[in-house]
């Protein structure tokens, strides 16, 4: 039997990792083969995480509050002791075959590098989490160019001859790291087991701050790396769209009626058909109304969070001179 170490990256709340952990020891695993290597920027952690271990053997190793969530990764992956790793985030619950299938896949698919599952809604999901599961799931079943670091399966050997995770990435890391095993092999995404995000975001306030945090690395996760053709529209669009509204005021401004409705047009024009697309996906769960107002927050958001890294990235570049 293959022995698998858990990795999870750890700060704040305690209340969803306890659930993690919880889920990796419900697991149809044996409990002897698997490990569990919390690194975890709190100053100590509760009994009652070490109590949802069971009989799982826990590490818990402290990393300091600069670290990101790629160096505590690679911490964990240096203490692990399992043949396999797993890179879960501390918000994950995970379904009981969750670890049985993904090995099995990863194991009996030729040329497969990295498995990962598919995502389902909470008990009482909002518009919300209905649109996040549904963009996390349009390919299903298949392999696919990249994949968010929430759970991923992998050996050890893989995850080194692929260079660990980028230290110097604050967001964006999976889509980095992910995109370097997949010049190794092939990264499949699984309908035969699943996971609850339990930390997903629930309303559009809460989900336009994180975006904002997530977009300052957008730009830099494309480095020293391949970009396929239908991954630009993801770096352009949300900095585009700004500019032609902007666009479009000044012409107002200058009197340019017919310019401005043009660049007001090609402003909202992605949007639309964005969420078209979208609304494909959901499959009735929500309203053509809740995804339209999902991407007039995403798309602003993340424009913020793109010229924020940018500025940071010039600032920081500027100051090492």
């Amino acid at each position: 039997m293959d022995s698998v170490s858990f990795i999870i990256p750890h700060k704040g709340r305690e209340n969803m990792l306890i659930e993690t952990i919880g889920s990796i020891a419900a697991l149809e695993y044996p409990q002897e083969q698997l490990e569990i290597v919390l690194v975890s920027q709190n100053p100590a952690v509760s009994e009652d995480v070490k109590q949802a271990a069971g009989n799982i053997t826990l590490q818990v190793i402290e990393s300091t509050p600069d670290n990101t969530i790629s160096t505590s990764r690679n911490i964990g992956a240096r203490q692990a002791k399992g043949n396999y790793f797993a890179f879960l985030d501390a918000d994950i619950a995970l379904s009981a075959n969750w670890l049985s299938t993904c090995l099995q896949l990863l194991q009996s698919r030729p040329g497969t590098k990295l498995v990962s599952a598919m995502q389902l809604p909470s008990a009482t999901p909002t518009p919300l989490e209905h649109i996040r599961v549904a963009l996390s799931n349009a390919d299903l079943d298949c392999t696919v160019s990249f994949l968010p670091g929430r759970n991923l399966l992998l050996s050890k050997e893989t995850f080194y001859q692929a260079g660990q995770f980028p230290d110097d990435l604050v967001t964006c890391e999976d889509y980095y790291f992910t995109d370097k095993v997949n010049q190794l092999g092939e990264l499949y995404y699984t309908s035969q087991a699943q996971y609850v995000h339990i930390g997903e975001d629930k309303q559009l306030a809460a989900m336009f701050s994180k975006e904002i945090w997530r977009g300052q690395s957008n730009l830099a996760s494309t480095r020293d790396r391949r970009i396929p053709l239908r991954e630009w529209p993801s770096f352009i669009v949300p900095v585009a769209i700004p500019g032609l509204l902007i666009c479009a005021l000044l012409l107002t401004i200058a009197g340019y009626s017919e310019l401005s409705l043009m660049a007001l047009g090609l402003a909202v024009l992605p949007v639309i058909l964005y969420s078209l697309r979208l609304f494909k996906l959901v499959a009735g769960t929500t309203s053509f109304w809740q995804v339209l107002k999902f991407y007039s927050v995403y798309f602003p958001a993340r424009a913020i969070g793109t010229v924020g890294g940018i500025i940071k990235t010039i600032g920081t570049s500027s100051h090492g001179k």
